[in-house]
């Protein structure tokens, strides 16, 4: 056959499919957790996982469900079934609280009603049953007696009523009131239970929530469950290896280039202190069958909660990079934090990439480019006015371009012609008068195209006798740049001299280039310029 030729590909990818049963049914690709599954099923009988959206959870759900019905035939070939001899169907009660996400306080009982009727239509109703919580324990008890088992309850998306309502503490305490009621008689019916599993994005307080249910485990950052959800390297060397080569074969680049690819974009989750990192599943797949790489995540939905707490604590998305922070400062119950730490990493745009041992220090960052690119982007009207689409191609392609070629000074001609056309001008100023300096607000245009064009950039970094305005780090140079508004170039490149910005890199193999600007506050846009080159 003709290498030219379309190759037939029979792998079916679950994409948009989080339903075990007709995953298995339709023989789609499958990756086998389910040794994981089945030690944590181990660990207790009262489980929590936290995981960012469109990672995995509602699979999750949906194959323990089908495991403790005793769907024997789904499991053949996968690892839980060396653990199991005998297949029971145990009353199960699966709760998907998505449904309930953008609804009214009014109508969150209704929605969850719902849900509820269909096991009543199973194991009934008494009329002493009225609110959310009577009739789940009625249902717990009423399917203990029929069935004579344990019953199991699943609990996907517990968080998803509250979150859009995070920017309203009074909506928020509302439904917080109605869910914490919902979810009372997994304490209460702890006698009646077999396995509980409850999981979301975020944590709430335990006290709060799960009306002191102090047996609940969470197992969001226990190092053996790191890659219960998500893609590990070694599934990618194995499972993936045809795909990746298939991939690579339609971007036309070898298997390792297409391997780092991958890992540059989708990788860089770790839920743990401990090295295991896991690729986002979501995305993974999508690239696998649309052939193309693109930032899925983003594409299907920024939850609307992020921007409200990022402006609710004027978070500064500069600071975001390589953060030291302790546990408690990230892995905090939502409702008690006081920045917006803990819900960036809580909800994946923030995770893990270092652990101190010795300070108990963590060090946050972006997972990958996918999550950077999409979260500063999206952030732009927020933050500087803009729309993600005002960094047109043609100017990101020249800029590029320029860097790539250790062209400063046409790189800087490019961002002066971009930024003196900008069509979200007054939204420009708009922005511009609410920041605190409007150095701080030219930073943070600095960073945000930058970070788009995926460069290194950093700003305010600290060394010993100040602070960098602005750090870009290309593979050939080094440039630390000093912003100023009412000097003039040469006084910022005598800055960045006294103060000997560019100390710190020499030792660096990369050239270091010193450039000084100046900006037109009339024009809101790059005037003029001063290079150095060591």
């Amino acid at each position: 056959m003709s290498e030219v030729m379309e190759e037939v590909w029979t792998r079916k990818y679950p994409v948009g499919n989080d339903d075990f049963v007709s995953l298995r049914q339709n023989n789609e690709l499958y990756i086998d957790k389910t040794e994981l599954i089945w030690q944590m099923m181990q660990l207790s009988r009262w489980i929590f996982l936290s995981r960012p959206r469109r990672f995995g959870k509602t699979l999750l759900t949906s194959t323990l469900q089908a495991y403790f019905e005793g769907r024997k035939e789904l499991f053949e070939g996968l690892a839980i079934a060396e653990h199991t001899n005998e297949w029971v169907k145990y009353p199960v009660l699966r709760f998907n609280l998505s449904a309930v996400k953008d609804v009214s306080v009014g109508e969150i009982r209704q929605v969850i009603g719902q849900q509820l009727k269909d096991y009543e239509a199973i194991y009934g109703r008494d009329d002493d049953d009225v609110t959310p919580g009577s009739r789940l324990s009625g249902l717990i008890k009423r399917a203990y007696n029929q069935t004579g088992l344990g019953v199991v309850l699943i609990f996907d998306e517990y968080d998803a009523p509250m979150l859009n309502k995070l920017g309203n503490p009074e909506l928020l305490e509302q439904t917080r009131t109605i869910m914490q009621e919902f979810y009372g008689p997994i304490k209460s019916c702890t006698a009646y239970e077999r396995f509980t599993f409850i999981t979301g994005i975020t944590k709430f307080s335990q006290l709060s929530i799960f009306s002191t249910l102090n047996n609940l485990n969470n197992i969001s950052m226990l190092p053996q469950f790191a890659a219960l959800t998500g893609f590990t390297d070694e599934e990618l060397d194995t499972v993936f290896r045809p795909d990746i080569e298939r991939l690579g074969r339609t971007m036309c680049v070898g298997y390792e280039e297409m391997r780092e690819n991958l890992r540059k974009r989708y990788d860089g989750y770790y839920f743990t202190k401990a090295k295991v990192g896991v690729y986002n599943p979501f995305s993974l797949l999508k690239a696998f069958a649309n052939q193309e790489m693109e930032n899925y995540w983003f594409q299907s939905g920024t939850p609307s909660f992020i921007f409200e707490v990022l402006k609710r604590y004027s978070t500064d998305i500069t600071t975001l990079e390589r953060l030291e922070a302790s546990s408690e400062g990230f892995d905090v119950p939502t409702e008690a934090m006081s920045d917006a730490l803990p819900l960036l990493y809580q909800s994946g745009y923030l995770t893990i990439k270092d652990y101190d041992p010795l300070t108990y220090a963590y060090t946050l960052d972006f997972p990958n480019q996918e999550v950077r690119t999409g979260f500063i982007g999206s952030m732009m009207p927020t933050y500087i006015g803009m729309q993600q689409s005002d960094v047109q191609i043609g100017f990101a392609m020249k800029f590029w371009k320029a860097l790539r070629q250790n062209d400063i000074e046409l790189a800087l001609k490019e961002l002066k012609a971009y930024m003196a056309g900008l069509p979200y001008i007054e939204g420009f100023k708009r922005k511009l008068d609410e920041v605190k300096t409007a150095e701080d607000f030219y930073e943070w245009t600095f960073y945000i195209i930058f970070s788009m064009l995926n460069v290194y950039v950093r700003t305010q970094v600290k060394c010993i006798k100040g602070r960098i305005d602005i750090l870009i780090k290309m593979p050939d140079t080094i440039y630390v740049m000093e912003l100023k508004l009412h000097g003039t170039p040469l006084s910022a490149l005598k800055q960045i001299e006294s103060g000997d910005y560019g100390v710190p890199y020499t030792t660096d193999d990369r050239n270091v280039v010193k450039v000084g600007i100046r900006f037109d506050m009339t024009k809101l846009a790059v005037k003029d310029w001063k290079i150095k080159k060591d």
